[in-house]
């Protein structure tokens, strides 16, 4: 790009907002490897036994609860709890006037030390600074932690020993690029680099605050993608560094990408965030250290509050760009859409995408640049 657009100033100086620019710059490696993964496999899942053994509650002399467990756990109370009701474990304490209103169920939970859970499930009648246990009292747990590969998702599931409980997954030490999902675990917006992932744990927790966790390993499957380039619009139109101002705060502008324009070179690389990317000025087919960021305000020298500038490479949000399915690219930090405001201006952020079509990019490597 060649020309100065107008109220464009000097060289910038950043300005922190909230400390959204404060961690340290990030400098990536030259043409580091971004994939987009197409597939996950995972084999059986290996259930945790819960260390807590047998759990009761029973009513005590004194008016209040005691707690028992034949293992160590730490105990916690679940859901609604009655006003006037605590718990300083293995004691429950009631404290308030008599309920006449009937009995009322109380849930409490034992985790032990490796975060699996059990439930006792139990009604109590409430006197005068008085709790007892009345009627019989349930242990609620989860069994049978299971995966199925299902078209290269994964999916979950277990059983509970309670009736009509609802039972949420989550999955934890997954490698970089793959987010939690639940009850299915998916490759869609994936960045994760291909391999096989020992030691990735599924967790499933109900209603009652039951847990079981269980181990697994997990392969992803990638498709490596072509990191030098540029992001193009079906005009022909890419990112494009305001007169190859190496240096942080110069200004993106929508200009012709090309193979002689270094202007229009960048490197994409996974983002810190699952599905993002980053986009790294690379005019020598290097990184510059330097990476397109929005950030919302936070740099005074900026033209536009949401315009696209260069800043110091770095792990935060400002720097995290989202592509959707009709090809816009999301901001992560402040969800506002890249449009372009024709060639030559500067991209900006905005709610909704320009009218006429320009703010679809698709990811385009140097050597298919004209």
């Amino acid at each position: 790009m060649h020309f100065k657009p107008k109220g464009v100033l000097g060289i910038a100086v950043p300005v922190m907002l909230g400390g959204a620019l404060a961690a340290g710059a990030l400098a990536l490696p030259a043409h580091a490897q971004t994939y987009q993964d197409t597939a996950l496999s995972a084999t059986a899942v290996v259930d945790e036994t819960f260390a807590g053994g047998t759990l009761g509650v029973a009513s005590s002399e004194g008016g209040h609860l005691t707690l028992s467990a034949t293992g160590s756990v730490t105990w916690s109370l679940h859901g609604t709890v009655p006003s006037g009701v605590t718990l300083s474990a293995p004691t429950i304490n009631y404290s308030g006037p008599a309920v006449t209103t009937g009995p009322v169920t109380l849930v409490v939970d034992a985790t032990d030390s490796a975060g699996n859970a059990k439930a006792l499930v139990f009604q109590v009648t409430l006197g005068a600074n008085i709790i007892a246990t009345v009627g019989p009292i349930t242990t609620v747990s989860l069994s049978l932690l299971a995966d199925t590969n299902v078209s290269g998702t994964v999916r979950f599931s277990a059983n509970s020993s309670a009736t009509n409980d609802t039972i949420n997954f989550s999955e934890s030490q997954l490698p970089t690029g793959l987010t939690s999902g639940n009850p299915t675990l998916t490759y869609v917006n994936g960045t994760a680099a291909p391999g096989t992932y020992s030691g990735v744990v599924a967790t499933a927790t109900d209603s009652f605050g039951a847990v079981l966790n269980g181990t697994f390993s997990l392969t992803v499957t990638a498709n490596t993608v072509n990191n030098f380039g540029d992001e193009v619009n079906k005009f022909g139109n890419g990112f494009d560094v305001f007169r190859q101002h190496n240096y942080a705060g110069a200004i993106i502008a929508g200009w012709p990408a090309t193979q002689g324009d270094v202007a229009t070179h960048f490197l994409m690389h996974n983002g810190s965030h699952s599905g993002a990317f980053q986009f790294e000025y690379a005019p020598t087919g290097s990184g510059s250290g330097l990476c397109v960021s929005d950030p919302g305000g936070g740099w005074g020298s900026d033209p536009l509050r949401d315009g696209l500038i260069l800043t110091p490479c770095y792990t935060g949000p400002y720097q995290q760009f989202i592509p959707q399915s009709d090809g816009t690219l999301v901001n992560l930090a402040t969800g506002l859409i890249v449009d372009p405001a024709g060639k030559g201006a500067q991209l900006r952020g905005e709610s909704s995408p320009v009218g006429w079509g320009g703010s679809s990019y698709t990811w385009t490597a140097e050597s298919s640049l004209p």
